[in-house]
């Protein structure tokens, strides 16, 4: 199912980016767009994950550190190839997960949360983290990541195409609806599917961990304290392209409206209540 939602997502950027040429360029337009959109495609399947990685500074963790320890005990139980496993530079604790298969993935996690959790709670986020992996989410992550990322960029083109634009005659005269309907939709759209891609994995992911270490409470515990920082500092350099592929919406904080409305993660109440019912499940307590 990851697979047939991934060459849907790569087909539907390409559509849109040939629409988007066919408004702007006409035919010429296409043909640039669907080059682009080729080109995008290749580079996201290959290269996103390395990418999201650089622009969080990520630095590869220590074979010997308590963080590589407990993902190589986990992959271990998993029965997953050993990802990489790198650390965030940042106080705000956060994870996340990334790369195109199991055999080519990464872990990454903040070094405020391996200061915040105890072994049993990193060993829940982690635990989710590897769920992501096994289920093949996170090369649907990082194509979505990247996705919005292009929607992001042709809505603020439309934007300063619509400040600083002319049309020459009357028959554009229309161009700067049509780039104000692009400046308004194209973030929605954006919103709309990572919150479509995201939310449901997220539960999914939530049960798998638990499961994973027999221990939901852990994880649910871990929850609840990264999502009550995240409410009070905003990650550095979170952008909203990414924020999907964290355990918490590291721009939490930002949070209000529609962009509440469109979050791209389920409320962390009811994400504990689902890890509390397992427990009860598994435990009968």
């Amino acid at each position: 199912m990851n697979s047939v939602k991934t060459v849907f997502l790569m087909t539907l950027l390409a559509v849109i980016m040939m629409a988007l040429g066919s408004v702007f360029g006409g035919r010429q337009g296409v043909i640039i767009m669907l080059i682009l959109s080729l080109g995008m495609n290749f580079f996201a399947y290959w290269f996103s994950d390395s990418i999201v990685l650089k622009m969080y500074n990520a630095q590869e963790a220590d074979p010997s550190s308590r963080l590589y320890g407990i993902v190589a005990d986990l992959a271990q139980r998993a029965d997953l190839p050993m990802p990489k496993v790198y650390v965030l530079p940042t106080q705000v604790p956060n994870a996340f997960a990334t790369g195109r298969n199991p055999s080519h993935s990464a872990v990454a996690a903040t070094a405020g949360i391996l200061e915040m959790l105890d072994d049993e709670e990193i060993r829940g986020v982690l635990a989710h983290e590897m769920s992501h992996i096994m289920h093949r989410d996170i090369l649907i992550s990082t194509i979505v990541a990247c996705f919005a990322s292009v929607i992001s960029m042709i809505a603020n083109m439309a934007q300063w195409a619509a400040i600083f634009g002319r049309g020459g005659d009357d028959d554009e005269g229309q161009n700067p609806l049509v780039l104000i309907a692009t400046m308004i939709i194209a973030p929605i759209a954006a919103a709309i599917i990572q919150m479509a891609i995201s939310r449901a994995r997220e539960y999914m992911a939530d049960d798998e961990g638990g499961r994973m270490i027999d221990d939901p409470l852990a994880l649910a515990r871990a929850l609840a304290k990264i999502d009550n920082y995240a409410h009070y500092r905003v990650m550095d350099g979170a952008t909203n392209s990414t924020a999907h592929m964290f355990i918490i919406n590291p721009l939490s904080g930002l949070s209000g409206g529609l962009q509440t409305l469109f979050s791209t993660h389920p409320s962390t109440e009811s994400r504990i209540q689902k890890l509390q019912e397992l427990d009860r499940k598994l435990h009968g307590r």
